[in-house]
C-alpha cells in the first residue's frame, strides 16, 4: 500500500465557506499502543490518517507489559504476532487475578493461551512502525491544544500553532487527555487512595537473596516485587507511604525508605534508570463520542494496573473502533454502526474497572481483606471459578449483545483450523469474512468489504458464521436471505 501524500502547511481557522479544506480523514491524538493500532486499522481501508504525539521521542522506560490472550488473537488476525513474539517472553496465563498464585485452567479456548511479556518501548515502536508501513503519518512533539468541530469536520489546533482539518478526531492521549477535557466529557470515578512506586535500578545483593526475600514479603504485600531486567538491573515495585502529586517523580531515597519499611532492607539499590509512581484512580468517561470526536484507551478509562488489563483494553478499543470509523468514512457504514462502538466497549470498560476495584481490595493488608483473599484462593481451586476469572482478565469471555441467538453469537471466534491453514490468516486485511461450511452461500454485493471461504472442513459446530473485522461472530445460520439481512446490518448496502 502506497503512503498517501499529505499536505500540512500552516493555516488559520476559518468558518463557513472560507473554512480550510479537509486535509485528513482522521487525526489521532496520541501514539501509544491504542493510537498506533487505530491508525493501522484505518489505513487498512485507505483512510488518510495523521497521528499527533506530544512526546518528541518514544518512552525509554523499559517497563514490561503483558499482552493477554484476546490481544494476542487480535495481533495474529493482522499478522503482527510473530513479530511481537520475537521480542517478548511467553509466560503461563495463571496468577493474573489479584496475583493469587493459581495455574491457568486446562483447555482454555484460545490458540494463544499464554501471557506475552514485552518491554513497553518495544511494543510501542513495533506498532508505530506497523502503522507507518501502512501509510499513516506520525508527527511527534506536536500535542493537540485546541479543537472546534462542525457538520463537516474538526479543526485541530496543534502545539506548533498549525490548524489542521479532518473529518474525525480520536483522542488516544491518555488518562489526562487534553481532548477529553476540551470536549467537557465527564470522567466520574474515584481518585487515588493508594500509590505505588515503580522504577528500574541496579541492586547490590545476590539474586538468590532477593528472590527469597521477595517471596516472603509478597505473602503480605502482593503489590511488592523486584524482578530481574537485564544484567544487575531490576524492576522494582513497592507500595508508597501515601498519595503524592504524580507530577513529582519519586527519588531513589523514597525507594530506599519504602523498601526498608516493608522488606527490612533496601537491597542496596543504586544507579536508577527510571523512577515513577502510579495510583489506583478509577474513572470512566460517561460517553465515548461527541459529534465527530471519539475517545479510546486511557482517554476513556483509567484504573489500577492490577491484572495487567490497561494496555489490552485500549488496544481492543482500537480494533473495535477502527473498521467502524473506516466504514463511516468510506461511505458504506449503516446508520448506527459507529454508535455500536460505545454500546459495546463502554460496558467492557465498566467491567474491567469493577474487577480492578475488587483486586485492589484483595491487595489490602487489612485482616478482613486478607480473609476474603484466602477464601477466594480456595474457591479458585474449582475449575469453573478459575476459568471465569481468567477469561474475564484476558477478555476472551466477552460477548457483545447482538440480540437473540446461540451463545456463540457476539463472541469472538478462536483461531480454528480451516482449509490450508488457520482462520486468523484470512483476516489480515481487516475485512469481514463469511466462513461457509455449506458451500452454497455468497456475499454477493458485499464482496468489496467481506471475504468468503467455502470450506466444509472448517472446525465449526455450526453451518456458517459471518465474522466482523474484529473477529466477533455477527451471524450464524445457513439461509441466504437471513445472511443478506445481517450483511446489511453490519456492512451497509450492497454495491451495485
Amino acid at each position: 500500500m502506497d503512503s498517501p501524500q499529505f499536505t500540512t502547511e500552516p493555516s488559520s481557522p476559518a468558518s463557513g465557506a472560507d473554512r480550510a479544506p479537509l486535509m485528513f480523514d482522521v487525526i489521532i491524538a496520541g501514539c501509544g499502543p491504542t493510537g498506533a493500532v487505530l491508525a493501522a486499522e484505518l489505513r487498512l481501508h485507505d483512510v488518510r490518517v495523521l497521528v499527533l504525539e506530544k512526546d518528541t521521542e518514544p518512552t525509554s522506560f523499559a517497563r514490561i507489559v503483558g499482552l493477554h490472550m484476546r490481544s494476542l488473537e487480535l495481533m495474529a488476525m493482522r499478522g503482527l504476532l510473530d513479530r511481537l513474539r520475537e521480542h517478548g517472553r511467553q509466560r503461563p496465563a495463571g496468577g493474573l487475578f489479584a496475583a493469587i498464585d493459581k495455574p491457568a485452567p486446562q483447555g482454555l479456548d484460545s490458540a494463544y493461551a499464554y501471557l506475552l511479556g514485552i518491554p513497553q518501548p518495544v511494543i510501542v515502536r513495533l506498532l508505530e512502525e506497523h502503522a507507518i508501513d501502512l501509510g499513516a503519518q506520525v508527527r511527534r512533539g506536536c500535542a493537540v491544544t485546541g479543537l472546534e468541530q462542525d457538520d463537516e469536520g474538526v479543526t485541530v489546533e496543534a502545539a506548533d500553532g498549525r490548524h489542521l482539518r479532518s473529518r474525525y478526531l480520536v483522542a488516544c492521549d491518555g488518562g489526562r487527555s487534553t481532548v477529553r477535557k476540551l470536549l467537557g466529557v465527564a470522567f466520574p470515578g474515584e481518585p487515588s487512595r493508594t500509590e505505588t512506586l515503580m522504577g528500574e535500578m541496579e541492586v547490590g545483593v545476590p539474586q538468590e537473596e532477593i528472590a527469597a526475600k521477595v517471596a516472603e514479603v509478597r505473602q503480605a504485600h502482593p503489590r511488592f516485587w523486584l524482578r530481574p531486567f537485564g544484567e544487575r538491573v531490576y524492576s522494582v515495585m513497592v507500595p508508597a507511604a501515601g498519595v503524592s502529586d504524580r507530577a513529582e517523580p519519586p527519588t531513589l531515597e523514597d525507594f530506599r525508605h519504602q523498601l526498608r519499611a516493608i522488606a527490612g532492607t533496601d537491597f542496596g539499590v543504586h544507579s536508577p534508570r527510571r523512577l515513577s509512581r502510579f495510583g489506583d484512580a478509577t474513572r470512566l468517561a460517561d460517553r465515548y463520542r461527541v459529534g465527530r470526536v471519539l475517545l479510546a484507551g486511557d482517554a476513556a478509562h483509567i484504573h489500577p494496573p492490577t491484572g495487567g488489563q490497561g494496555l489490552n483494553l485500549g488496544v481492543q478499543d482500537a480494533f473495535n473502533l477502527g473498521w467502524k470509523l473506516a466504514a463511516q468514512i468510506r461511505g458504506w457504514a449503516p446508520e448506527t454502526l459507529l454508535d455500536t462502538y460505545q454500546a459495546e466497549r463502554h460496558p467492557v470498560a465498566a467491567d474491567v474497572l469493577d474487577n480492578t476495584r475488587a483486586q485492589m481490595e484483595l491487595h489490602s493488608t487489612e485482616p478482613g481483606a486478607q480473609a476474603v483473599r484466602r477464601l477466594l484462593a480456595e474457591l479458585m481451586d474449582f475449575d469453573e471459578v478459575n476459568r471465569h476469572l481468567i477469561e474475564k482478565i484476558t477478555a476472551i469471555g466477552i460477548r457483545y449483545d447482538f440480540g437473540e441467538g446461540p451463545d456463540l453469537l457476539g463472541r469472538r471466534l478462536p483461531d480454528i483450523d480451516v482449509e490450508h491453514g488457520r482462520l486468523y490468516g484470512l483476516l489480515h486485511r481487516g475485512r469481514g469474512l463469511l466462513l461457509d461450511r455449506t458451500e452454497r452461500l455468497t456475499v454477493g454485493g458485499w464482496s468489496d468489504r467481506v471475504d468468503h471461504l467455502a470450506d466444509p472442513t472448517a472446525a465449526l459446530d455450526v453451518p456458517c458464521v459471518l465474522l466482523r473485522p474484529d473477529g466477533h461472530v455477527a451471524w450464524i445460520g445457513d439461509d441466504q436471505q437471513d445472511l443478506d439481512a445481517h450483511l446489511s446490518r453490519w456492512f451497509g448496502e450492497p454495491a451495485d
